[in-house]
This record gives C-alpha cells, sequence and structure tokens, in this order.
C-alpha cells in the first residue's frame, strides 16, 4: 500500500497581494489630486494648464512645489519654481536605479516606465517579496494614480474655479500635508529625522529674507550634504 502524497503547501498569492496594494496606495494618494488642481487655479494657472501639468509632470511633490512658489510669487517666482521643482523630480530618476532590473523588456517599456516611477510605484513594488509581485505592484500603483490623480486634478482646477479663491478655505495647507505624509513614514532612525529637522528649521529661517523657492533649495543642500557624509549612519553603527 503506498503512502499517500502530502497536502502541497499554499503558495502566497503574489500577484493578488500587489494588485491590493496598490489599490490601497494608489486611491489614496489620487484623492488629494483635488487640493492640487484647486491650488493650481488658486496661483493663476488656467484649467487647461492646470490639467497639461499633471499629464506630463505627472510628480505630486515637484507639481506642489511649482504651484506654491508661483502662487506666492507671481510669474517673477518662475525660475525659482522650476528649479524647486526640477530638484524634488530627481529623486525619481534615483528610483530609476532600484525599478530598472523590476520592469525589463524592451526600451519603450522603459520609456514607459520611467514616466510612472515615483514614490508611490517603487514604494509598492520594492515591498513585493516576489519579481512578478514588483512588476504588478509596479505597473498597477502607477497606473491607477496617473488616471485618479489627472481625474482629481481636473475636478478640483473646476471647483477650484468656481468657488473662487480656495485659499480662504485653507487648501493651500494640503501641500504641507501631503509632504508630511510621505515623510513621516521615513521617520524611522534617527538620521532622517535629525535631516526633517534641520531641513525645517533652516528653510523656516531664511523664508522672510530670500525669494520664493530658495528657502527650499536651500534646505535641500541640508538633505543632500548630510547623506552624502553619512555622519549620523557611521555614529549610529
Amino acid at each position: 500500500m503506498t503512502e499517500a502524497n502530502p497536502p502541497a503547501r499554499a503558495v502566497p498569492d503574489a500577484t493578488g497581494a500587489a494588485v491590493r496594494a496598490a489599490l490601497g496606495v494608489g486611491i489614496a494618494v489620487s484623492a488629494y489630486g483635488v487640493s492640487f488642481g484647486a491650488l493650481a487655479v488658486a496661483s493663476g494657472l488656467d484649467i487647461w494648464q492646470t490639467c497639461v501639468l499633471s499629464l506630463l509632470m505627472f510628480s505630486g511633490g515637484s507639481q506642489f512645489a511649482l504651484v506654491g512658489v508661483l502662487a506666492s510669487g507671481g510669474v517673477a517666482a518662475g525660475p525659482a519654481a522650476i528649479a524647486s521643482a526640477t530638484l524634488l523630480g530627481i529623486r525619481n530618476g534615483l528610483y530609476s536605479m532600484r525599478m530598472s532590473p523590476v520592469v525589463g523588456g524592451p526600451w519603450w517599456r522603459r520609456l514607459l516606465a520611467a514616466h510612472w516611477t515615483i514614490d508611490e510605484s517603487t514604494a509598492v513594488a520594492s515591498a513585493q517579496p516576489t519579481l512578478r509581485g514588483q512588476r504588478v505592484g509596479f505597473w498597477v500603483t502607477g497606473a491607477v494614480i496617473y488616471l485618479g490623480w489627472n481625474l482629481t486634478t481636473l475636478l478640483g482646477a473646476l471647483l477650484g474655479d468656481l468657488v473662487g479663491d480656495v485659499r480662504m478655505y485653507g487648501l493651500d495647507a494640503a501641500a504641507a500635508a501631503a509632504f508630511l505624509g510621505l515623510l513621516w513614514p521615513r521617520l524611522t532612525s534617527r538620521q532622517p529625522v535629525a535631516v526633517a529637522i534641520a531641513a525645517a528649521v533652516v528653510a523656516a529661517v531664511l523664508v522672510p529674507w530670500l525669494p520664493p523657492g530658495l528657502p527650499v533649495l536651500a534646505a535641500a543642500v541640508v538633505a543632500v550634504v548630510v547623506g552624502v557624509t553619512n555622519v549620523l549612519g557611521r555614529r549610529a553603527r
């Protein structure tokens, strides 16, 4: 009499887990596209300019930085606004080094992936245990946020144009809240906490003295210097 085969061990559904994570993150992030649309209109952009900005730039932090500087300094603050948005967008280029082996495939796939390589798609993909889960997490997160962000941008731009100056409702605080939401999960050790505090102090001190946008650049220098030297990281080890 032969022994019965042992029951097969259940294999985790990597694809399903990646899709669920992508939907959860994508829907949550897309929601504050309404704030961006409203803030962009209040900063002087029209509805079409606001929508094109989301379609082509598609980087929430850079978009908020751009309209934030424009709101405080008008057209004259254009160079500083572009510089701030560009500096914040550099991180997406760094993410591409991590995502390149995940995406794989021909050049046109990598070209599309470059536009969707953002904080959230990189985070969801990196959290998956298998290569298939990483690819699904990256593409689904990118697609959900791209579609949702552009739809909510249009909605926010329309609402902002109808109700007038949305800054009177306090929606300008949404940008700071969005940045804080992205930053908070990363404050898990001494070095990022110190960088966040130092950058905030530098920016707050320089705001009354420098043109709009430059305090943000100065605060970013703090993060770059600490990151390159890794002083606190070496002390911790």
